[in-house]
């Protein structure tokens, strides 16, 4: 058995979904986003613990993701967020998915599906009021509205739009303003008698930092997972990382000065140095831009990485960790002792963001859960 997994806690996803329920109020719907394999938290298991934990509908960005689902057993709504071919619409209705529809020709290809198989095409408008991605225009939604209505078999769910800058990387103002562009929308709908019985809008971030974008039902992807959607934020939710990244040292060695660890001799020892190796590289998504930056715990200790990342492999300093063995722990995101690494602080150290970090981690590491 390798020594390198990644340990899921579902007693944090448990937590952190109650974190988002006293935030948006009973009321509220929760979609639980499970796209990217769960945020790289494995898809299933999260999938079943936060239904169980109160999530109404699950979110992902593909169809294959939301068969995976459905095959596995699991019958809740099921929201595709990305936008589908129409080629793909009669999946769509055999497997009793919401599709984001956002264009005519998958709405006909839907509505022929839906007749074909005799079943309802359960759909959520996308409206795009600044996010520049996938979307309708906020002026062309009444006539589409008015167009799709028409279909046999259609049934409109539910309407969403998505922030661009509510975990604060812009203008809150912006974000503000494409809330305030949707709700005008959806409230002008609704007077003209339009059934629109979701709206929705708030990722995580604007769960904790805009109420007003609460609406009928929330998203919160990063924070589900104990991850911060924008700096400070576990200041406002007590959210708890549910990932733990393990391995085990698997060589240890001395190297005297002028010594070069890894490819491209990027490190060369100044003085004597000890290092250990750990089976765990960027064929796993463990960043390579890591290299002689980023550091692992050791028997409660930092431990920076030396050299460059290797596919499999990578080494560390650990002259300064008194007792260090063959076989002892190393945690390379995650508590040990009184130390803790973070998907934040790797991020930052990367040049990137905490949802690549969790993300990237490949199928090569076992997931284990516990609760």
């Amino acid at each position: 058995m390798r020594p390198t997994y990644i340990e899921i806690n579902l007693s944090a996803i448990r937590h952190n979904l109650e974190e988002v329920r006293q935030a948006v109020g009973p009321e509220r719907r929760i979609l639980a986003p499970v796209k990217a394999n769960a945020y790289g938290h494995g898809m299933l298991q999260v999938a079943r613990t936060a239904l169980e934990a109160g999530a109404s509908m699950l979110g992902v960005a593909y169809l294959d993701e939301a068969v995976a689902l459905r095959q596995a057993g699991i019958g809740a709504p099921i929201l595709i967020f990305g936008s589908e071919l129409p080629e793909n619409a009669p999946e769509i209705v055999h497997w009793g998915l919401r599709a984001t529809l956002c264009t005519y020709e998958l709405a006909k290809a839907l509505s022929q599906a839906a007749v074909r198989l005799r079943r309802n095409a359960v759909v959520h408008i996308k409206v795009d009021t600044g996010m520049g991605r996938i979307g309708l225009k906020v002026e062309e939604i009444r006539e589409f509205l008015r167009r799709i209505l028409e279909l046999p078999g259609i049934v409109v769910e539910g309407i969403y739009t998505h922030f661009a800058t509510a975990d604060g990387s812009g203008d809150g103002e912006f974000a503000l303003a494409q809330m305030e562009h949707f709700r005008r929308v959806v409230s002008q709908l609704r007077k003209e008698g339009m059934e629109l019985p979701i709206a929705h809008a708030a990722n995580s971030a604007a769960v904790l930092r805009f109420p007003s974008a609460h609406l009928d039902m929330v998203r919160p992807g990063i924070m589900l997972y104990g991850l911060e959607p924008f700096p400070g934020a576990s200041y406002l939710a007590d959210i708890r990382p549910a990932m733990t990244l393990k391995s085990r040292i698997v060589f240890l060695k001395e190297v005297p000065p002028g010594a070069s660890v890894s490819y491209g001799r990027t490190f060369v020892a100044g003085r004597r140095t000890r290092i250990a190796t750990v089976p765990i590289g960027y064929g796993d998504g463990y960043p390579r831009a890591l290299s002689n930056r980023g550091k692992a715990l050791v028997r409660g200790k930092r431990a920076r990485i030396v050299g460059n990342i290797c596919m499999d492999q990578l080494m560390l300093d650990v002259t300064h960790v008194e007792g260090v063995r063959v076989g002892d722990e190393v945690v390379l995101i995650g508590e040990q002792g009184d130390e803790r690494i973070t998907a934040e602080e790797l991020a930052s150290l990367a040049g990137t963001i905490n949802y690549e970090i969790v993300t990237s981690l490949n199928g090569r590491i076992p997931r284990v859960y516990k609760d």
